[in-house]
Parts: structure tokens; sequence; C-alpha cells
């Protein structure tokens, strides 16, 4: 396949659904080669692995628990062993609960944060080396608006955002040397399958908020913003956090 991603190696955490599955996709359709990672789905990364086989793309489908560092490493060697390296890392995978700070329980926080910013860590530990010796890459995580507005009975969830966007401030400074880029996407209310720790629909906080652009983000749209910062005319970019989320927040 040839597009903008045409021979580069990309890992998307958390591909099995949503909006890690359109990313997936999307890199796939512009020539990327694609590692699929889910926790435990096995279903739901197979057929997104067959989306994009069957599409004409090359694509690889691996389990594993990103908070997990001897997984993530085993994940890693797997796609250098079938791809030869990597060059693009999306940091998507995360857990969302709804619980009122008073009911929350230390174990339940430290679940969210071990997913979103401890696995952020490790997959970057991991990739990083093979990201040098092919002349640099990217790495975008997946932000959220509630860290920049407030939500109530998120603060887990917003605590982990906030840490993964000052995680990728400080990488970007770190490996810039080696020409690796490291961004943030924080999308606002978006059109997906939200299951009911998540909030519904819309997410508690979010659903009375108001959306200057009246309607939510399609996933498409979160993708795109990605692909930017990953692909080739976003390498002057790094260090930043790109808002998708309607004007509902201004930088």
């Amino acid at each position: 396949m040839s597009g903008s991603f045409a021979g580069k190696v990309a890992l998307v955490t958390g591909a099995g659904k949503n909006i890690g599955r359109t990313i997936a996709l999307d890199l796939a359709r512009e020539g990327a080669l694609v590692i699929v990672n889910g926790r435990s789905d096995r279903g739901a990364v197979d057929a997104v692995v067959g989306e994009i086989n069957e599409a004409g793309g090359q694509a690889i489908g691996v389990l594993a628990d990103v908070s997990d560092e001897a997984a993530v490493a085993r994940m890693i060697e797997t796609a250098v062993a079938a791809y030869g390296g990597l060059d693009v890392v999306v940091s998507n995978a995360g857990l969302r609960r709804q619980t009122p700070f008073l009911q929350m329980g230390l174990a339940e926080w430290r679940e969210i944060l071990s997913v979103a910013l401890d696995g952020a860590f490790i997959l970057a530990k991991a990739a990083v080396p093979h990201m040098i010796p092919r002349g640099g890459g990217a790495i975008v995580s997946l932000s959220g608006i509630s860290t920049h507005v407030g939500t109530p009975n998120r603060c887990h969830v917003s605590a982990s955002k906030s840490g993964l966007e000052g995680l990728m401030r400080a990488l970007a400074i770190e490996l810039a040397p080696h020409q690796i880029t490291c961004n943030c996407v924080a999308p606002g209310a978006v059109d997906t399958v939200r299951g009911a720790s998540a909030g519904g629909p819309l997410g508690r906080g979010m659903a009375d908020r108001g959306i200057p652009l009246g309607r939510k983000a399609s996933m498409e749209e979160i993708s795109g913003a990605v692909l930017y910062l990953a692909g080739p005319l976003g390498r002057y970019v790094t260090g930043q956090v790109l808002h998708v989320n309607g004007g509902v927040f201004l930088t």
C-alpha cells in the first residue's frame, strides 16, 4: 500500500475498538505496517487485523497489558521480529471509571494511572531503543479534555492524563536529539460506543457542557490529528497538546 506512512511500522495500543481501531485502520490505509494491541479481547483485535489485511495492508495482533513491563517487552520484540523495527507508537490504551472522590479507593486510583500513565512510560521505554536506529520516530499519546476543564467523578482519569501530557513534554526535549517527536491529542466528546463505567454516551460532566460546534467529533477526526502528528507534516511539532474538542476548551 502507498501513502504517507509507506514502509513505516506503527504500534497502536487499545486498538480493538473505537478511536484506537480507527487509528490503526487509517495508518494501514496510509501504508503503515501495523501492530494492533489489545489487553484481553482477542476477537476484537483479530477483527481489526482482518480488516487491514483484507484491504491489502499488513497487520498483526498482539495481546498485552500495557501496565505489565514484561508483556510490553514481549510485544515490542514481536513487532520488531515481524517488521524489522518501529517508527510510530500511539499510546491510546486507557481505563475510565465514574467514581466520586470520597468513594474512590487507592486501588482504583492506581488501576487507572497504571494504564494511561505507567503504561505510556513502559511502552516508550521499550519502543524508543528501536526507533533510534531508524533515524527517529513519533510517539503520540491520547489525553483528554477532562484534565483541562475539570470533570467530576473522574479525578483519577484527569490526573493520569495530566501526567501523560507532562511525560510527553519531558520526552519531547530528551528525545529531540534522536529526532523522536512526542505529542498528545486531547479529544473532547467523541462519537464512540462507551460503556456504563465511562459515563454513557457523553460521560457525566460533558453532557451538560455546551459544544460551540454543536456536535461530537467523529473518530476519524481524532485519528486525523494523530496521523498529522505522527506523519511527515508533523515532524517539526513536538511537546504539544493538540486539542480536538469543537471549541469546548480554548488554549
